[in-house]
């Protein structure tokens, strides 16, 4: 996990309408960059479907929602236009801000050991700084928590 109060690791990475973005477009505003395992999986989808129920609040704290995940662009793509996410997801195959960001970890699901993104997010002032960071994340909470750290 990187620590509170260093920069945050910038990245270029190509969103669901195959769009470079960087992080460091989002200098001025509050980043609200979330790590997830992967589209169209329950608490992936509860996590995102909850970011997007409350997307109009983040907004209206002038605060940016990014989801990044190793998943393709095509799948983003379809993952945002079936529950309707209002925000960015990003698509990072070669794990760049994947392992940037300490999120690439060993994991244990079915009582088999392997490599993987872990949930974690980290909030972002506007200056590029770490300003928060949430390791195991609760999908279903994830964004209320955020919103009740925000003010």
């Amino acid at each position: 996990m990187l620590e509170i109060g260093t920069k945050a690791p910038d990245f270029a990475l190509k969103d669901k309408d195959g769009n470079e973005v960087r992080l460091s477009d989002y200098l001025g505003k509050k980043v609200v960059l979330y790590f997830y395992p992967r589209d169209n999986t329950p608490g992936c989808t509860k996590q995102a479907c909850a970011f997007g129920a409350s997307y109009g609040q983040f907004k209206a704290k002038n605060v940016e929602v990014i989801g990044i995940s190793k998943d393709s662009v095509a799948s983003h793509a379809k993952f945002a236009e079936k529950y309707d996410l209002p925000f960015v997801l990003l698509s990072d195959p070669e794990r760049k801000a994947i392992e940037a960001y300490d999120v690439w970890k060993e994991k244990k699901m079915c009582g088999k050991v392997g490599m993987g993104v872990v949930r974690q997010t980290y909030i972002i002032d506007e200056n590029g700084i770490i300003e928060h960071t949430i390791p195991k994340v609760k999908p279903d909470t994830n964004a209320a928590e955020i919103l009740e750290y925000l003010g």
